[in-house]
C-alpha cells in the first residue's frame, strides 16, 4: 500500500495535522463523492427510484458492514450511535431483580448510563477498578464467578488510556460462565480486525464517526442470531416487521433478523457515508491499516518518552491500539493541547492526558509537526 497516496484522499492533511480519530474523525473524499451520489439523486428524482437507489445500498452496505466484523447480513443494524446499539441490549433484556452488570471505571459514558438505568428493575452494575488505565483480566475473572452476572459490558479499547482488551479471552470466559457479552467497538472498528463469531460476542455497537472514517450519527449494532429472541424490542415501528412496504396490513410478525431494531425511516444519507467509508477500509484492508497505525502509535510513544515526556498508554504490543495518552512536563494537558492546536496540530485530552490517535493517511511529517510544537 502506498500510504503516501491515501493522503490525498483527505484534504483535512492540507489543513491540519489530525491526530484525533478517537474523538471525530474528517472524512474522505470517498465519503464526500458518496454524500453527492445521495444529494444528486434525492434533488432530481426524490424517491422516484427510491427501491433501486436507495434500498438497494441500505442493503448492499449491511453486507459490507458484517463483513468487516464477521458477522452475517441479518446480524446488522443500523442505530444513530453506541448508545442506541448498547441501549437496545439494556432495554431489551428479560431482567430479574438482583441480576449483575458487570463493566469498569475507565468506560466512555455511552457504556456506563445505559446500565446504570436498570437500577430502577432492580440490576446491579459493578464497576470494576481499572489500574493505570487498565482493567486487569484477573478482576473480570473474578467478577463472573458471581452466578448472579447476567452480562460482561466492556469497551474493545478504552478511549483514555487506549488499553486494548483481549476481546477473545473475555469472549471464553463468559462462555464458560454463561454470560453475555456486550462490546462497546467504536475505538476498535475500522482500526483492528475483528471476529465476533470467533471472539463469542453476542452484542456490539459503534458509531461511524471515529476510526470508520464515516460521519456522525449512523452506525452498526450487532446481535447474535443466537441471542436474537433474548431481546425485545421496545420501541417498534413500521420497518421493525416484515413485508413493512404493505402499508396497508398490521400485524406484528417481527423480521427474522436484526432489522428489528430499525423502526422506523433510516439515515440513508449517512448510510451512504458509512458506505463509502467502509469499501475504502475494506480496499485497504483492516489488518494493513491496523499495522500502519500500530507502527506509528509505538513510534509516537517512543519518541516521547525519549523527550522525558510521561507516556500513559500501555506499551506492550497486545495492549496497545490507536491512541497515545501522554502528559508533557508539568504542563496541564488542556494547555498542552491547545498550544499543539495552535500549531495546526489537533489532539484531544481525556481522563487527564493529553490524546493523539493517528490513522492510517497520517505520516512521519505530522509526527514531526506534533513533537516540533511541543
Amino acid at each position: 500500500m502506498n500510504w503516501e497516496r491515501t493522503r490525498s484522499w483527505f484534504p483535512v492533511t492540507g489543513e491540519l495535522a489530525y491526530f484525533n480519530h478517537a474523538s471525530v474523525a474528517p472524512v474522505s473524499t470517498r465519503v464526500q463523492e458518496a454524500l453527492g451520489r445521495y444529494s444528486a439523486e434525492i434533488t432530481r428524482h426524490g424517491a422516484l427510484h427510491y427501491a433501486q437507489f436507495f434500498d438497494a445500498e441500505i442493503e448492499r452496505v449491511r453486507g459490507r458492514a458484517a463483513e468487516l466484523i464477521g458477522a452475517s447480513r441479518d446480524e446488522i443494524a443500523f442505530v444513530k450511535n453506541t448508545s442506541e446499539g448498547l441501549g437496545l441490549v439494556a432495554a431489551g433484556l428479560d431482567w430479574d431483580p438482583g441480576d449483575q452488570v458487570v463493566t469498569c471505571d475507565l468506560e466512555y459514558p455511552s457504556n456506563v448510563y445505559p446500565w446504570w438505568s436498570l437500577h430502577a428493575r432492580g440490576v446491579e452494575t459493578i464497576m470494576l477498578p481499572g489500574r493505570n488505565g487498565k482493567l486487569p483480566f484477573a478482576s473480570v475473572e473474578r467478577a463472573l464467578e458471581n452466578p448472579r452476572v447476567r452480562l460482561l459490558a466492556l469497551s474493545s479499547v478504552q478511549y483514555g488510556s487506549g488499553f486494548r482488551s483481549d476481546i477473545e479471552a473475555l469472549g471464553r470466559l463468559c462462555r464458560e460462565r454463561g454470560v453475555l457479552f456486550c462490546l462497546d467497538a467504536i475505538q476498535s472498528v475500522g482500526l483492528l480486525p475483528i471476529d465476533v463469531a470467533q471472539a463469542g460476542v453476542d452484542f456490539l455497537a459503534a458509531d461511524g464517526h471515529k476510526w470508520l472514517l464515516s460521519l456522525e450519527g449512523c452506525g452498526i449494532f450487532y446481535c447474535s442470531r443466537s441471542v436474537l429472541d433474548r431481546v425485545t424490542p421496545r420501541v417498534v415501528g413500521w420497518r421493525s416487521v416484515t413485508e413493512n412496504t404493505d402499508f396497508d396490513r398490521y400485524h406484528m410478525d417481527l423480521q427474522p433478523g436484526a432489522g428489528r431494531f430499525e423502526e422506523g425511516t433510516p439515515n440513508t444519507a449517512g448510510i451512504f457515508g458509512l458506505g463509502a467509508a467502509i469499501d475504502l477500509l475494506h480496499e485497504i484492508g483492516v489488518e494493513a491499516i491496523a499495522e500502519r497505525v500500530l507502527g506509528l502509535t509505538g513510534e509516537l510513544a517512543e519518541r516521547l518518552e525519549a523527550r522525558g515526556t510521561e507516556v500513559v498508554s500501555p506499551r506492550d504490543d497486545s495492549e496497545r491500539a490507536g491512541i497515545v495518552a501522554f502528559r508533557y512536563n508539568d504542563e496541564p494537558p488542556k494547555a498542552t493541547a491547545a498550544r499543539l492546536r495552535r500549531a495546526g496540530v489537533f489532539v484531544s485530552v481525556r481522563r487527564g492526558a493529553v490524546r493523539a490517535s493517528p490513522h492510517f493517511y497520517n505520516n512521519r511529517g505530522d509526527m514531526e509537526q506534533l513533537l516540533g510544537a511541543l
